[in-house]
């Protein structure tokens, strides 16, 4: 299967289908690939995932299984304490037992893409997941717990030789019973509010520099507010520098909500709508999020980050 738009400055963008992955293109540069239907063992919880994600020059910005967090995966929708259940994969963290082997790792199964439809302004796909619990034995299928509704979309931004993820998801309880949805940070551990759109960069942007409304910096971005952020890292072999941009949408419940950052240790950035408050789903109410994540060639210094972050509102508010 195979699709293709032309952007509004003569470069191409398509897609391929090989059955477990849609793997995305500008001309002839792939610039992400999609796996819905992951090989993965339980304990990684398995979910869709967005690995490689690269610049239009051809630079990769994700890393996916380190050897320190083999569940980290690129870019995905994670999330590590939905109730009693782990959907972010590795040890969970609860108040009574710390990090601890839980058997409780499940799963955000594919279920369908409902359509793949091109525009003209991109390529959007919209899919169906069943996130199911970890099975109690060999060959069984684990409680089913939540219905997603997902919606991505891959376009090409106007300025500053970028291009944007569009991300929406929404969530709703089929389990019988309502579900909290908080992190380790609600369990008692401090600055560990980690679970939402997630993405974790390269080895070689370890140390790079984070920028907002409020300015530049490091470590010191964890937990705050702010409508977008962004992050420089520099690549190894090329010594290009590239830049990874979150937008949220402000509709989102609870928005702005905090961001888990960080840069020392290992790059990483991602939402963090349950930092630091537990977010009741239940089966009347789904919840529904929403971001702009910007892949850019570069630094941003001066206004570009600001233009980068209105270009890339602007294409979220037009892809409702």
């Amino acid at each position: 299967m195979t699709s293709t738009t032309q952007s509004s400055y003569t470069q191409t963008l398509g897609y391929t289908d090989d059955g477990r992955a849609l793997t995305f293109t500008v001309g002839a540069q792939d610039i992400a690939t999609y796996t819905y239907l992951p090989v993965d063992e339980q304990y990684e919880s398995p979910r869709p995932f967005f690995h490689p994600l690269k610049t239009l020059e051809g630079d990769e910005v994700t890393i996916s299984r380190p050897w320190d967090h083999v569940w980290h995966k690129g870019l995905s929708w994670a999330l590590p304490n939905v109730g009693e259940r782990n959907f972010w994969g590795g040890a969970t963290y609860t108040r009574d037992t710390g990090y601890a082997n839980l058997d409780n790792n499940g799963a955000m199964n594919h279920q369908a893409f409902t359509s793949i439809e091109d525009s003209g302004e991109g390529i959007t796909a919209a899919e169906t997941l069943l996130w199911s619990a970890q099975p109690s034995g060999a060959g069984q299928n684990g409680q089913p717990l939540i219905v997603e509704k997902r919606r991505f979309g891959i376009q090409l931004l106007p300025t500053l030789n970028a291009w944007a993820l569009l991300f929406e998801t929404e969530m709703s309880n089929v389990s019988g019973a309502e579900i909290g949805i908080g992190s380790p940070t609600t369990e008692g551990r401090d600055n560990a509010g980690y679970g939402g759109l997630f993405w974790r960069g390269p080895r070689s942007f370890t140390g790079g520099e984070f920028r907002s409304e409020a300015g530049t910096g490091a470590d010191e971005f964890m937990g705050t507010r702010s409508e977008w952020i962004a992050f420089t890292g520099q690549h190894d072999v090329t010594c290009r520098k590239s830049s990874i941009l979150f937008v949220e949408d402000q509709a989102n419940p609870g928005a702005s909500n905090q961001w888990f950052a960080r840069s020392s240790m290992f790059a990483c950035l991602g939402s963090a709508p349950f930092f630091s408050e537990v977010v009741p789903l239940t089966e009347a109410e789904p919840l529904t999020y929403r971001y702009a994540v910007v892949i850019a060639d570069g630094d941003l210094e001066g206004g570009q980050a600001a233009a980068l972050a209105v270009a890339a509102k602007a294409a979220l508010e037009g892809w409702a």
